[in-house]
């Protein structure tokens, strides 16, 4: 049997799609229309693929999908839409309960966005991660780098670790959050959520153009309309223009071009091909100008650090991190 069609190869030997024969053990493979020899490697979300004789041998793990909420208001989906919103209320990130009022779900996961310099842009400094059905639920708040429970209930069940700088909190029902205790959380889901989820992180179908559903299931095209609509409160006041620190705080604008150029330097040249830098170092230069009240190390390390992460996931490890240097 022929690992692949094409043209008449002498017997014993196989088409390898470019125009060659060859033994069988040496076939090549197809992925997305391009051609890899036999023993080549490649990913697929978190699995490897491997080449075997004309066809692909994989990993088989569970691959997560991650929603990044960092620095100033910036926001990465599930599907990878980048986009910016300062809202001063508690939003919903993400949450199962999608569709009409008496829809059923799992969880639901809020962010408390409050001001982080007198620029008027605005932070997560608080998560609540509620889980549970009905009634029956349980709610962990995070903030000021402690985490408590309460309201316990006993259809989901949930662990916590620190991992380096990261706390850790692990549910039984696929959800995992990541948080550096400062101002970047990463909201994990298994595939089994694909489709199903709602929130400022998307709705995790794999495509990013219809991210931005609002709460009443309309899709929008403004980043602003979006965001308003996943408010929790309804006294919350709608957030109508984008602030813009660097204007406001011209004379800081400089030195944060100059800190952030770390992402567009050569150190990180191992992921440019892979990850687009520009997004990464504009919100950089962002959060630079508006952390004017303190904490000026913070914003900036964090936001370089969100790029580091993208990095990771695509497989372009950059240490970053000196003595000097976060």
């Amino acid at each position: 049997e022929e690992c692949v069609s094409g043209c008449v190869c002498p017997e014993g030997l196989y088409d390898d799609g470019q125009g060659g024969c060859v033994e069988k053990e040496d076939c090549p493979c197809i992925h997305n229309n391009q051609w890899y020899s036999s023993g080549q490697k490649i990913k697929v979300d978190c699995n490897t693929c491997t080449c075997q004789k004309g066809f692909w041998s994989c990993t088989e793990y569970v691959c997560y999908g991650t929603c990044t909420i960092y620095g100033s208001g910036h926001y990465i989906t599930f599907d990878g839409k980048f986009y910016d919103f300062d809202g001063h209320c508690e939003y919903v990130a993400t949450q199962d309960y999608c569709g009409d009022k008496n829809s059923s779900g799992s969880f639901s996961v809020i962010t408390e966005n409050v001001p982080c310099g007198t620029t008027g842009v605005t932070c997560s400094k608080a998560i609540k991660m509620f889980l549970g059905v009905s009634n029956d639920t349980q709610c962990i708040y995070i903030s000021n780098y402690k985490e408590s429970q309460r309201d316990v209930g006993d259809d989901i069940h949930y662990g916590n670790r620190t991992v380096g700088l990261y706390l850790v909190i692990e549910a039984s029902n696929g959800l995992m959050l990541i948080w550096d205790k400062k101002t970047t959380v990463f909201i994990k889901l298994t595939p089994d959520y694909k489709g199903k989820v709602c929130g400022l992180c998307g709705n995790f179908d794999d495509k990013s153009n219809n991210d931005f559903t609002t709460r009443n299931g309309l899709q929008e095209t403004s980043a602003l309309k979006f965001g308003n609509s996943w408010k929790q409160s309804p006294t919350c006041s709608d957030v109508t223009q984008e602030i813009k620190p660097c204007d406001l705080k011209p004379h800081r604008k400089s030195w944060a071009e100059k800190e952030c150029s770390i992402i567009q330097s050569e150190v990180f040249k191992i992921c440019h091909s892979k990850v687009n830098p520009l997004p990464f170092f504009e919100a950089c230069v962002h959060d630079a100008c508006s952390c004017d009240s303190g904490g000026d190390c913070e914003c900036f390390c964090s936001a370089v650090a969100a790029y580091a992460q993208e990095c990771i996931k695509s497989e372009a490890c950059v240490f970053w991190r000196t003595p000097d240097i976060c």
